[in-house]
């Protein structure tokens, strides 16, 4: 099943009890996982606009237990949902959490991490992405770097070109080779071959 078409599917199912979301977070079909994840992006949307704090621990406490179990293992399920029940609870609070994924061993733990700061983004800070893209700027899982990467180039995007090439000053002669591919991605050629001759 494509995603759009999940996605519509799970329209009719987000007052989903949580046990039966877990239950699909624990199936071993990925588009099952995909859609427990969408559903619980749309709880957490739903306590975020009725400023439930309570619900949206839940929601994250919930979501970090099926990381833990290696229920969330692929980019996709991350992709369309770190953002969505991490980032939005971390918008307000301390994010010594994030900076924990990113020490973890499982790559999924350290792309949520990432991904998470997208939410960040999205209001105009860039200040948690930039620091995770240097905890991680030695890490050379494919993954992670892409998602370093994509999330500098989101920095640039949506908050600031500036800050970004601040960045990138300071720290493209450590980047990997994709992380700065996909970071310098916007940028007009001869900018882009300036960051990428440091390397």
């Amino acid at each position: 099943m494509r995603v759009p078409a999940t996605r519509e599917v799970v329209r009719d199912f987000t007052e989903l009890p949580p046990a039966e979301v877990d239950e699909l977070l624990d199936s071993p079909i990925h588009e099952h996982r995909l859609a427990a994840l969408l559903i619980l992006n749309a709880q957490q949307k739903r306590a975020v606009q009725a400023k439930d704090q309570r619900a949206q621990k839940v929601n994250v406490d919930r979501y970090l237990a099926a990381l833990k179990r290696g229920r969330i293992n692929n980019w996709d399920l991350v992709d369309a949902s770190a953002e969505h029940v991490i980032g939005v609870w971390l918008l307000d609070k301390p994010r010594t959490l994030l900076f924990e994924l990113a020490e973890q061993d499982s790559l999924w733990d350290r792309r949520v991490a990432l991904l998470s700061t997208f939410a960040f983004i999205k209001k105009g800070d860039p200040s948690t992405t930039f620091e995770l893209a240097t905890q991680l700027i030695d890490d050379r899982r494919d993954l992670v770097q892409k998602a370093v990467g994509w999330m500098l180039r989101e920095v640039g995007k949506r908050v600031d070109q500036e800050q970004l090439a601040k960045f990138l000053d300071a720290n493209a002669a450590e980047m990997g080779r994709t992380a700065l591919s996909y970071a310098t991605e916007h940028l007009d050629p001869a900018e882009r071959a300036v960051y990428r001759a440091k390397r």
